[in-house]
């Protein structure tokens, strides 16, 4: 790899030679699986009713393939619900929190909205612990006898927790997960996580509109003990005469599903046991953050807005840039996409301004390392132009 600093304004404003080959650096919808295209898809299903019986084994098949790669154990129910990690989550919010007392965290824009459910919209009045972006809260601090609503990974901050080592195993009140930019990257302790949500269009590379929600047993007992004050939607109810509506965890959905998008998920989750399921999934994310840090230390102009390492992502990850503005930015990551070396590396737009670069299983390392280059190409055109 080149250890080109941009004070090198005559090579840093040379065009590369070699673009990564899949330019794909989103952090949602993401890179789609290598090898991927839409002629391997099964379609036999298309044009089919979901709820026939071919409709139905194909749920059930990636919800049982979803339990084999993320090693989900049988004491834990999974479900595919409406409108992706944000219909998950709210879903579980709604239908279980009330109870007890709840504290939810954010450290970055979607754990801040979960923050809104709670308190502008629910109005438990929750306790809320924040952190500014690039930062995390003490999560020795979280009390054990709540509720506590947290997101794995900030996918707009590059911050995620290090562990669960935090989650008490005895605690009182109920953990709830936002994991979509997590699973299938990062270990989950499924003993220490009562509700996780996440959506397939980040880690595997899905297509969007759909969620996954994947409760322990102390959810479901929950939902089967306590009744919230408010009013219920349709798409957010799980439970009918005070027992959890099992069908919604074999494949029988709220409502209709893309079952093209489940099709393309199945392929994401088989492709995963093709390469050595999640070790291996993990290991392909450690190996691109591993090879964007290679680049970052190259280069006094970059920098992490995760700057504890213990608790950077290695999935979304957040890059500071010296001396940029929004408008900045924007340039580059118009230089990059009008090239086709890199697209969507913009950072998310409440952040600070800088760049974010998805490192997630479905991107390959050579990837990364070729993109190296053209982040000082873009950076030393999007000053002087």
């Amino acid at each position: 790899m080149t250890d080109l600093h941009v004070a090198d304004a005559t090579i840093a404003s040379t065009k590369p030679a070699t673009k990564p080959a899949r330019p794909h650096f989103s952090s949602g919808p993401c890179a789609k699986p290598p090898g991927w295209s839409a002629d391997k898809l099964d379609t036999l299903v298309l044009g089919r009713s979901h709820r026939s019986k071919l409709g139905k084994a194909r749920l059930q098949r990636a919800i049982d393939l979803t339990r084999e790669v993320l090693q989900v154990p049988d004491t834990h129910r999974i479900a595919i619900v409406p409108a992706s990690d944000t219909g998950a989550i709210e879903m579980a919010m709604w239908s279980m929190l009330g109870q007890r007392p709840v504290t939810v965290m954010a450290w970055e824009s979607f754990g801040e909205g979960w923050v809104t459910d709670a308190v502008k919209q629910l109005k438990i009045d929750p306790q809320v612990m924040t952190a500014p972006y690039g930062e995390i809260v003490d999560l020795t601090r979280v009390p054990h006898d709540h509720d506590v609503v947290f997101t794995w990974n900030g996918t707009t901050s590059g911050v995620r927790v290090p562990n669960g080592e935090w989650i008490s195993d005895d605690r009182e009140g109920l953990t709830f997960n936002d994991a979509t930019s997590a699973v299938f990257a990062m270990d989950m302790p499924w003993d220490k996580l009562d509700v996780t949500t996440f959506s397939w269009q980040k880690v595997m590379g899905g297509e969007g509109g759909h969620g996954v929600l994947i409760l322990g047993p102390r959810a479901v007992e929950r939902l089967e003990s306590y009744t919230p004050a408010w009013p219920m939607p349709k798409i957010f109810r799980m439970t009918k005469g005070g027992k959890l509506i099992e069908g919604l965890f074999k494949g029988e959905t709220i409502n209709t599903p893309s079952m093209l998008a489940v099709e393309d998920y199945i392929f994401a989750l088989e492709w995963a046991q093709s390469i050595g399921g999640l070790n291996a999934l993990i290991g392909r994310s450690t190996a691109n953050a591993t090879a964007l840090d290679r680049i970052v230390q190259a280069r006094d102009w970059l920098g992490y807005l995760a700057v504890d390492p213990a608790t950077r992502s290695n999935t979304s990850v957040c890059l500071t840039v010296e001396g940029a503005d929004e408008a900045l930015i924007k340039k580059m990551a118009a230089c990059l996409e009008a090239e086709h070396a890199a697209y969507d590396i913009a950072g998310y737009r409440d952040a600070p301004a800088g760049l974010r670069i998805w490192c997630g299983a479905t991107v390959d390392t050579a990837d990364v390392e070729a993109l190296g280059p053209w982040l000082d190409w873009a950076y030393a055109t999007s000053r002087t132009s």
